[in-house]
């Protein structure tokens, strides 16, 4: 079955807090973004999809003016990423690895670390309550479980009240649970207005959060549309599953027996 190209050109105007324009960038002969071009509008949930070396990364990192395109234009929040990169930096939260922490710290001195980066102060309960961490305060990173760290990182994001929120896998590794509530919490910062760029490799995260998709593949965007709209035109072309699903899945199992309350370490 013949893949089609699904192009989607990056259209200007009020409501979009990020366009890009037929963005470029090489290492030597590999071109890891070539031509890419889309727009993001104000509080949408927004799944960068793609296999590894797809070009996803290299793009969300010229977005966050942590790299330089070789040419086209990234506008994010109304500034131009290559003329501004410190100001954009401002005006966005990016999920940390939990590398990037230290151990020795409470998770209320790591905040206001963070917070002084930007010159700014913080109520440390606060940004954690956001993130039900609120008992942790007084907590060290290291001894946080693993789920509890990758909502601390989505707390760190959050220390200058971004515009814009950029979460790079934060489900990987949590069980049903965790995932579950990390889903909740992304739902709760876009109804607060917050918009969010989510990379992800669990097909299902995208489905069900995302109001759009741009599934990339060889420095190129294929596919730019609602997730159920891509399913659909798939199905429309032809396409049958040799499986059907059933109504239900292992997962959905699990939950049943060991319920949805989050399970804290």
């Amino acid at each position: 079955m013949t893949r089609p190209l699904i192009r989607q050109t990056a259209p200007r105007g009020d409501g979009f807090v990020i366009e890009v324009e037929d963005l470029r960038k090489s290492y030597g002969s590999i071109k890891a973004v070539d031509g890419v071009s889309f727009t993001v509008r104000k509080s949408e949930i927004f799944g960068m999809l793609g296999p590894n070396g797809a070009g996803k990364t290299t793009t969300v990192e010229i977005m966050e003016g942590m790299r330089t395109a070789d040419s086209g234009r990234a506008i994010v929040n109304g500034i131009d990423v290559r003329k501004d990169p410190r100001a954009v930096k401002a005006s966005i939260g990016i999920q940390l690895q939990s590398s990037s922490f230290f151990d020795g710290l409470k998770l209320s001195e790591l905040l206001e670390v963070f917070a002084s980066l930007y010159k700014r102060s913080v109520d440390p309960r606060a940004l954690l309550r956001k993130v039900e961490l609120e008992d942790k305060l007084h907590a060290y990173f290291d001894k946080l479980s693993g789920g509890q760290k990758q909502r601390f990182s989505v707390a760190a994001a959050l220390v200058n009240d971004p515009v814009i929120l950029f979460l790079d896998e934060p489900t990987t590794g949590l069980d049903p649970q965790a995932r579950r509530h990390m889903w909740e919490l992304i739902r709760q910062f876009q109804a607060g207005g917050t918009t969010v760029v989510l990379t992800t490799h669990y097909m299902e995260e995208a489905e069900t959060l995302c109001d759009r998709v741009a599934v990339m593949d060889e420095g190129r965007i294929v596919a730019l549309e609602r997730p159920d709209a891509l399913i659909d035109s798939l199905v429309a072309r032809g396409f049958r599953k040799e499986r059907v699903e059933r109504q239900a899945t292992l997962e959905d199992v699990f939950l049943d027996l060991t319920g949805k309350a989050l399970r804290e370490d």
